[in-house]
């Protein structure tokens, strides 16, 4: 659960936007797990970055590889629920890849449940926490299901969050679209709409993918 690469294609995907806008200088990151949209994100710019993470264990480890980064001036982590958290600032950009798996099986494991189920923080609430948390001018990324995407997009709009761009992800041509990687702001415009797909039918990682992804990389 510590990697995986819908995570990497969110945070490239999120990357690309942000560097069309230079005036992002503070960042949350909203369930960080173990950091890698954070650190994904620190990469790219010279943003002071604030994660939450309300897992002690994932915070634990955040903490760790924020650490052993060279971006650690940077980097904060927050052990506490977003819904309790109060910063004496708006944020110019928040990221979150939330737990999702509402309607699936549920593990044994209260942890894993934590870090792939809703049971922690719902879709709803994290609308509310993004609303109370975002400036104006800010952006919002999200990782959703594709499945869970328009149910999603209709209760950011409640809170008067529109869609501006949106990467649908399938792992092969013979898939269907599994992920949505999407952007928000606080103006209404048509959405930018694009797809990605992972790997070719013989299982090698496709062009468009490499091109997305050879920056965060070692070996493609």
């Amino acid at each position: 659960m510590k990697v995986c690469t819908d995570a990497c294609v969110f945070g490239a995907f999120a990357n690309h936007i942000v560097r069309r806008t230079p005036n992002t200088i503070h960042i949350l990151d909203i369930g960080t797990g173990t950091g890698l949209l954070s650190l994904l994100l620190a990469q790219d710019t010279a943003a002071f970055i604030d994660a939450v993470e309300i897992d002690n264990g994932a915070y634990q480890q955040a903490q760790e590889n924020f650490n052993s980064s060279p971006w650690k001036e940077r980097l904060s982590v927050f052990n506490t629920d977003v819904l309790q958290f109060q910063a004496d600032k708006k944020y110019d950009c928040i990221i979150s890849n939330p737990p999702f798996f509402e309607d699936d099986l549920r593990s044994d494991n209260e942890e894993k449940n934590k870090a792939k189920h809703d049971s922690s923080l719902t879709l709803q609430q994290l609308v509310h926490a993004v609303d109370a948390n975002l400036n104006e001018d800010g952006i919002f990324f999200v990782l959703l299901p594709y499945h869970r995407m328009h149910y999603f997009e209709m209760e950011a709009k409640k809170a008067g969050l529109f869609v501006d761009e949106k990467l649908l992800v399938k792992q092969t041509t013979k898939h269907d679209f599994f992920r949505s990687c999407l952007s928000f702001s606080r103006k209404e415009t048509k959405p930018h709409v694009v797809t990605l797909t992972i790997k070719n039918n013989e299982g090698v990682y496709t062009d468009e993918f490499i091109s997305l992804m050879k920056d965060y990389y070692l070996h493609l």
